[in-house]
């Protein structure tokens, strides 16, 4: 599949001769993505990238995950700028402008298509990932003048941790649609929340009965382990960009926070019997035994280590559980809810929560497994891309055939999802099949850790951080570099200094 033209020369090009067809479903998912670049006039940041769910609303985690596959052509794809739309609405007085929508709003949304709207930010307690997407793409950029930006002059993340700590249910924010629903519990122990805030909409956590009948269950005295490994995640990478300059004091105030939550995690929210990680009620503080791929956000924001590590890892490699052949489905297969057709929720497979998977096993050191689970994704899509019609990139997908997921209508998920989408055939396909690990613009370092079973030409082409542009190809365990700067490569254990030009050397 080609490029649109005005995407040549402007992405990474990824080299992966032994399954060309993954390197189409990336082609693809950057040219759906360029539709979602939008120029509004009045938006506190435009152009910015929209979700592409309803035009009259903006989103924040599905903004933040599309950050994490911008940051790879980001004078394309504004995606960490995208973000201002949020900080300056939430944490400032900015506004947001009438549209006139071109297509038919969802009747929730209140407007009509062809009649002035009022764009709104949808809900303002969504996952906290505002920290990861900036680091991530500071990591790439290297442009230290927008960190300074949002952490010392606007302290825009401070202010959003801040928020969530001190959030009271009902509050109600301008330009945001719907009131919160986040409040700390009065034990300081955690989130109570519901399930369209945390994204995970029809999700069975809370039930209090063997199945869950209701679509939108409501469990006001549950405390939701995401909501408090998400904080925790936003502490550590709030910490991580105060360290990029050289912060100390501010860095070690947020790694200490990440700290105590993570203590809570671990003390309150692991089931010793299950070996795993639950939701807990508040009033006396009783696991909700519902396994979803909530869990995983412990290893993301480093609670889960050592053996309570290891044993979550199984059960990403356990059939009957979160893997199989299609893995990281959003329930857990061995739930009485868990629905083959993946019903949203309640097994479908969604690519923003697999992705922070794999990115907390990355974390973790945990390659093979990371590398295995990613290959296993990018098929589903790929078959699902090839024998569905219509052929597309969806929402999510189906945990049992090369299908979509369902909605809880009984709908099909939404198509040319990208959106979030994206990750799996760009940023998962370049960091977890690919193996390029870890880009420092900062210290001008790239880590690459191959994949030892890859049948001919491996790589990428045109990836640019920190000012300069490198490609790297692996053939017949030769490595050809072309670089337009110095930098650093780690590759297969072994440290490289590449200078400006063409290099060649053996693995």
């Amino acid at each position: 599949m080609r490029l649109r033209q005005c995407l040549e020369g402007k992405i990474p090009e990824i080299v992966f001769e032994e399954k060309p067809e993954w390197v189409d479903l990336s082609h693809l998912a950057w040219n759906l993505a360029y539709e979602h670049v939008k120029a509004i006039p009045g938006m506190p940041q435009t152009p910015y990238m929209d979700e592409g769910f309803c035009e009259t609303e903006i989103w924040i985690w599905d903004t933040c995950f599309m950050a994490l596959f911008s940051k790879y052509a980001p004078d394309i794809f504004p995606g960490v700028e995208s973000l201002d739309n949020f900080y300056k609405v939430i944490h400032g007085d900015a506004r947001l402008p009438m549209i006139i929508p071109m297509e038919e709003p969802p009747s929730w949304s209140g407007w009509t298509k062809g009649k002035p709207a009022q764009l709104q930010v949808h809900i303002a307690d969504n996952p906290p990932l505002f920290a990861w997407g900036e680091y991530e793409n500071a990591m790439i950029s290297g442009h230290r003048k927008r960190i300074e930006e949002i952490l010392l002059k606007k302290q825009y993340l401070q202010k959003h941790y801040d928020l969530w700590e001190s959030a009271k249910a009902g509050t109600k924010i301008p330009y945001v649609r719907l009131p919160f629903c986040l409040e700390k519990d009065s034990s300081s122990l955690g989130f109570r929340w519901e399930g369209g805030r945390s994204g995970m909409d029809n999700t069975p956590r809370g039930r209090l009965q063997p199945r869950q009948n209701d679509e939108r269950p409501s469990r006001p005295t549950l405390l939701w382990l995401d909501a408090l490994a998400q904080q925790s995640s936003a502490a550590l990478f709030i910490g991580k960009c105060a360290k990029l300059l050289g912060k100390t004091e501010l860095s070690e105030e947020f790694f200490q926070k990440n700290r105590e939550l993570n203590d809570i995690l671990n003390r309150h929210y692991w089931s010793e019997e299950d070996s795993f990680y639950f939701d807990i009620d508040s009033t006396d503080l009783s696991f909700c035994k519902v396994r979803t791929i909530a869990a995983f956000w412990t290893i993301f924001c480093g609670a889960a280590t050592g053996e309570r590590l290891e044993k979550l890892c199984k059960t990403l490699s356990d059939p009957n559980d979160f893997g199989g052949e299609i893995p990281l489905v959003s329930l857990s297969r061995a739930d009485d809810d868990f629905s083959p057709d993946g019903h949203y929720w309640r097994g479908g497979v969604w690519l923003p929560t697999a992705y922070m998977t794999l990115k907390a096993l990355d974390a973790q050191g945990k390659y093979e497994l990371s590398t295995a689970l990613a290959r296993k994704i990018l098929e589903q899509m790929n078959r699902c891309f090839r024998d569905y019609s219509p052929h597309s990139i969806w929402e999510a997908y189906s945990p049992s055939q090369a299908a979509p997921s369902l909605n809880p209508r009984g709908d099909l998920v939404r198509e040319d999802f990208c959106g979030w989408s994206a990750l799996g055939p760009i940023s998962m396909f370049i960091e977890d099949i690919v193996g390029i690990r870890t880009i420092d613009a900062f210290s001008k370092r790239i880590e690459w850790i191959p994949p030892e079973h890859v049948s001919g030409k491996l790589g990428i082409r045109n990836l640019k951080f920190g000012g300069l542009t490198t490609s790297m190809i692996i053939e017949n365990r030769q490595c050809n570099i072309e670089s337009d700067g110095n930098y650093t490569l780690s590759i297969a254990g072994n440290e490289h200094a590449i200078k400006a030009g063409l290099q060649m050397f053996k693995l």
